[in-house]
């Protein structure tokens, strides 16, 4: 009997392996490191003099880091703390991050993000699910943990402000700046809560009792809706992280320089993209991360581009944009003109605009990649020469394997739309406690279903379409909002777009574009006539919203009402909109 077997379905890497680029290898050596403190180690022992990380012109060398984390450790395993407990860090881009973050490694802990300026409601969450026993808190955020401590189990909490590790006068001045104008606004004391420097001082004096970890051993739960639903702990492994800052590695190799690299860090840490990406990633290159504490601050970013010689910047599309058009940002870029070789984009799209004013301003292409918590993050990377054609996530990452799946889970060929599917050393272990959705993600192949369309072409690049639950459905036929979001995007009168779902009493729903406006004299009329004459019909958005601005989160992502990210969120009555504007 013959039997027809689809190519795509024997071996998916064999489009994108044809076409990476030079150099890159298919396989990464997993054999190489078994922990990120061993990661650590050999970095230190390596760039030991050089610095590691960099706040407000002060530094930390990777002795410096490498002594304090181990204090940290100390301290910790001092304090009752035994390995797989796990301890919060609540703590925006400081010195005291990677400090907390490998300290509570180094002593066989297991790390939970949080972020540093979250509601008490979600604090309370992430404390509770986790299990939390310990927590490292920015002083200024003390009054959310004083709401939710009685409701948790934490045993122990460690307070630091802004400018512990700071020079004195500079560190008191910095502490007092951020309690008065714009981070720690009220303070809260805590019933026995120990100070950073405090707790450094003890564990100095102690040895670490060096805990054996292994690849397979949990480094970090990082909170996410996941693919759908209320957040959950994404379970991270030290084989997880250490596979992807290898994959990144082999990708980049063929731009970075061992122990040369000066990384500016504007994105949180307590992120995953940062956290992977820049921190860890940089480390193991025995690199410099400048830490950005506010990148709203444009003043102060700009300060800090023009005055320090960096080779790489990561961002989001929104941070660019805001950076391009910024007064000053052409001192910047003629201050490290011939240095910087090399920015990451991530968290969400790159418009074609900014890609294109980036590399006009800079001489250097946007590096677009694809990725998501559960796989640590890194799943596709675009060409770093910036050959990666518009509208494309890149190919994926060596010892990574991606598939585009209908629903019944059949690996469909290239051209057609489905779900994304990943298999990798990266991919998340699972969700923490929770095995039912684990499972209804992760099967026993190790393939994980990322809730998030799109298509591969016959070169094995990979497109991004949609989030699974954003697609909007017009009369039975799918429409993406980015294919929407990117055609609006191409008028020269509109700044952002961002394509939703209503309700619709003749087609069960319909497009409704919000938009903010370049030109304020831009119809409603004017845009879906541009819609008209490069989508299909019902494609075009039938709703038009004009507003001021459109709320993005952290990550660039489009927020369009307190806490809501559109266009999965907001799904209405398109006629209850006062302030919309119809053709």
């Amino acid at each position: 009997m013959n039997v027809h077997i689809n190519p795509w379905e024997v071996d998916h890497r064999a489009a994108w392996l044809a076409h990476y680029p030079q150099g890159v290898p298919a396989e990464i050596d997993l054999s190489l490191l078994t922990s990120l403190p061993e990661m650590l180690s050999q970095s230190c022992r390596r760039y030991s003099a050089q610095p590691a990380f960099t706040q407000q012109r002060v530094s930390l060398t990777y002795a410096d880091l490498q002594r304090l984390s181990c204090d940290l450790a100390s301290f910790l395993q001092q304090e009752g703390l035994r390995p797989g407990d796990r301890v919060a860090i609540m703590l925006p881009n400081l010195l005291q991050y990677p400090v907390a973050f490998f300290g509570v490694l180094c002593a066989g802990l297991v790390v939970v993000n949080v972020n540093p300026f979250c509601p008490a409601s979600e604090l309370q969450q992430r404390l509770v699910d986790s299990g939390a026993r310990g927590i490292i808190v920015l002083e200024g955020a003390t009054h959310t943990l004083q709401e939710i401590i009685r409701t948790t189990d934490l045993h122990l909490v460690v307070t630091t402000n802004v400018g512990d590790l700071l020079p004195p006068l500079r560190g008191c001045l910095m502490s007092l700046m951020a309690k008065w104008i714009g981070h720690g606004v009220r303070n809260s004391s805590l019933s026995g809560e120990i100070r950073l420097r405090t707790a450094l001082r003890r564990g100095h004096n102690r040895a670490l009792e060096k805990p054996e970890l292994k690849p397979a051993d949990i480094a970090l739960l990082q909170y996410t809706s996941g693919t759908t639903g209320t957040p959950k702990g994404v379970v991270l492994t030290h084989g997880n992280l250490l596979a992807n800052v290898e994959q990144i590695s082999a990708w980049l190799g063929s731009v970075l320089d061992a122990g040369s690299e000066v990384v500016v860090t504007p994105l949180p840490l307590y992120h995953i993209f940062a956290l992977t990406a820049n921190m860890l990633t940089f480390v193991r290159w025995g690199g410099n991360n400048v830490l950005i504490l506010d990148p709203r601050d444009s003043h102060a970013l700009l300060r800090t581009l023009r005055t320090t010689r960096f080779t790489a910047i990561s961002g989001v599309d929104t941070l660019f944009r805001r950076l391009l058009d910024a007064p000053g940002f052409e001192a910047a870029c003629a201050a490290n003109r011939g240095v910087l070789k090399l920015a990451v984009a991530g968290g969400m799209a790159v418009t074609p605009e900014v890609a294109q004013r980036w590399l006009q301003a800079t001489g250097i292409a946007l590096t677009e990649g694809y990725g998501l918590t559960e796989a640590a993050p890194v799943v596709c990377v675009g060409a770093v020469d910036g050959r990666m054609r518009e509208g494309m996530i890149g190919m994926p990452l060596p010892s990574t394997r991606v598939e585009i799946r209908d629903e019944t889970g059949r690996a469909l060929p290239p051209g057609q739309a489905g779900e994304i599917c990943v298999q990798g050393p990266q991919v998340m272990r699972g969700y923490w406690n929770l095995p039912a959705q684990t499972a209804s993600v992760l099967d026993a192949a190790g393939w994980l279903r990322t809730g998030d369309l799109g298509k591969m072409d016959a070169l094995g690049s990979f497109r991004f379409l949609a989030r699974c639950a954003e697609v909007i459905v017009v009369s039975g036929f799918k429409v993406y909002p980015k294919e929407v979001e990117e055609v609006a995007m191409q008028h020269p009168g509109v700044r952002d777009a961002c394509a939703v779902a209503v309700t619709d009493a003749r087609s069960g729903e319909a497009v409704k574009l919000l938009v903010v406006r370049h030109d304020p004299t831009l119809s409603a009329g004017a845009l879906i006539a541009h819609c008209r004459a490069r989508l299909i019909a019902y494609k075009v958005p039938r709703h038009i919203e004009f507003r001021t601005e459109l709320v993005h989160s952290e990550l660039g992502k489009h927020r369009i009402g307190p806490g809501l990210v559109a266009p999965k969120s907001h799904r209405g009555d398109a006629a209850g909109d006062p302030d919309e504007r119809d053709e």
